[in-house]
């Protein structure tokens, strides 16, 4: 009796423990998220680091670099947009009202998406909250607003200390298992190092592409604001499978304001550039980065933003690609040392 008293409490220490750590993992869930966000950037960044510090660079010097690129392409691109979006919103909607009579006057005699617009604001200037409920929104925002900020810094800090201690948490792991294991564990982490790495390159590469190959077409074809429209559909990109799928309805229904002409030509060129990403771009740029089907994409995306929330679906596509290595390596037994990854903007790598 005692020592099934014993097992028994033993056994009930064992499932309480795990259900109060998944509770705080859970918790943590974002700390987590973050931190693997980290080790995506710190992949991406370590081939450039590495090669800088071949030639002698010191490696907090070639993070730092990598740093200031990243802000040097995010301040070219402000100042590129910006004043060409403003002036779209303003062409598009003429002189702005100053009154709420000169607004009336100016929705009824508007059309297309400018009557649209100028509605719209009607409607919300009539639900206009007091002046409390304002600076409630207000601090809300702006609280919202530093913790994206603290994210975006905790992000690249993690991203940097990682590049450093990588090669110390790696040796430490190895230690931990059997000694005929140690090859096979180290070649599987260093090749869902080259993935994520390839992987967050490559979609680099392709937000660019799409961005400017959009704005354009949609320049040449007449579309309103299109360099906005060119821009986010750059960005959605990040957003697999559903990304494009929104941008092209943005696209569309943006045509359709003036006329089922316009329409029609946004969704062709959409429908272009998606074919040619898919039979030339991606084969060519990102190869089989993560092998992983569009389908289990899908449907790991769907799933990731019901459970999580929509900004864990960022993550669906790395999480997948290490979930499928790790199930290549232990459940298939495939050497992780003869699995090739397109490298992306470096020389062609593999695992070994």
């Amino acid at each position: 009796m005692g020592q099934t008293a014993r097992k028994a409490f033993v056994s009930t220490i064992v499932v309480v423990a795990v259900v109060a750590l998944a509770l705080a993992l859970w918790k943590l869930k974002v700390v987590i998220a973050l931190v693997f966000l980290g080790f995506i950037v710190s992949a991406a960044m370590r081939p450039g680091v590495d090669r800088l510090a071949t030639r002698r660079v010191p490696r907090p010097a070639g993070v730092l670099l990598h740093y200031l690129a990243v802000a040097g392409a995010i301040a070219l691109l402000l100042w590129l947009v910006v004043p060409r979006a403003v002036d779209q919103v303003s062409q598009a909607l003429g002189s702005v009202p100053t009154s709420r009579q000169e607004l009336n006057r100016q929705a009824k005699h508007s059309t297309g998406i400018k009557h649209k617009v100028l509605v719209s604001v009607q409607n919300r200037l009539k639900k206009l909250p007091g002046a409390g409920s304002v600076l409630h929104g207000a601090v809300a925002i702006g609280v919202k607003a530093f913790e994206v900020l603290i994210g975006i810094l905790f992000v690249f800090a993690t991203a940097a200390y990682w590049i450093f201690a990588r090669e110390r948490a790696i040796r430490l792991v190895t230690s931990l298992v059997p000694r005929k294991h140690r090859r096979v564990v180290r070649d599987t982490w260093e090749l869902i190092d080259l993935k994520l790495g390839a992987f967050v390159r490559g979609q680099l590469l392709l937000i660019a592409f799409v961005a400017t190959v959009l704005s354009v077409c949609f320049w040449a074809i007449g579309l309103p604001f299109w360099l906005l429209i060119g821009v986010s559909a750059g960005i959605v990109e990040i957003v697999p499978v559903i990304g494009p799928i929104a941008a092209g309805a943005l696209a569309i229904t943006v045509g359709l304001t003036q006329s089922w002409h316009l329409a029609l030509a946004a969704g062709i060129v959409v429908l272009a550039l998606r074919l040619l990403e898919d039979y030339v771009v991606i084969p060519r740029v990102m190869g089989h980065v993560t092998g992983i089907s569009p389908l289990l994409v899908l449907v790991g995306v769907t799933a990731i933003g019901l459970l999580f929330g929509g900004f864990y679906v960022v993550l669906a596509t790395p999480l997948l690609a290490v979930l499928v290595t790790l199930v290549d390596v232990v459940v298939r037994d495939k050497d992780p040392a003869e699995e090739e990854v397109p490298a992306v903007l470096f020389a062609k790598e593999s695992a070994s």
